[in-house]
């Protein structure tokens, strides 16, 4: 057996990875754009309650690993990335779950040996390791993933 790990590449669309106990990966997509006539926090809480659905997987979420971005292209990049990023690590502080932030570019240098890797090359290597990542969201996540499963010396996904 080993542990559920839960990668998320945070943002409007949230790209995620979930290892289970016996090793399966599952991964995807999920969007928290705002919706026409709610208040601008509703999006935040959106992403808590799908985060608790998460949890609520038979394997639990024993560990968390999420993309770290330190900066933003744009001004409402960085406001959201602060909302998801508080409503995180809110939400694992409540639920007494580790939670580890990954640089950009370790992610990057990770799956592909470049650093500054762009958003094809992600796909790309993610597919290269046999998953078929929708977007680069996605890819990101999964690439999280193997890092944490490797670098913690999990076994592999």
């Amino acid at each position: 057996m080993t542990a559920t790990i839960l990668a998320l590449d945070l943002g409007t669309t949230t790209g995620w990875a979930l290892r289970t106990r016996d090793g399966a990966v599952v991964s995807g997509t999920q969007s928290f754009r705002p919706q026409r006539f709610e208040g601008g926090g509703m999006r935040f809480l959106r992403f808590k309650r799908w985060l608790t659905e998460l949890k609520a997987h038979p394997d639990g979420i024993v560990s968390l690993h999420f993309e770290e971005v330190r900066r933003h292209v744009s001004t409402d990049a960085a406001h959201a990335y602060g909302g998801f990023l508080a409503t995180l690590t809110s939400w694992c502080e409540h639920h007494q779950i580790p939670y580890q932030g990954v640089p950009v570019g370790t992610i990057k240098k990770h799956a592909t040996g470049r650093g500054n890797a762009g958003k094809e090359e992600m796909i790309a290597a993610m597919r290269g390791r046999g998953h078929a990542p929708t977007d680069d969201n996605e890819a990101d996540a999964l690439a999280i993933l193997h890092w944490a499963v490797e670098i913690h010396h999990m076994q592999a996904v």
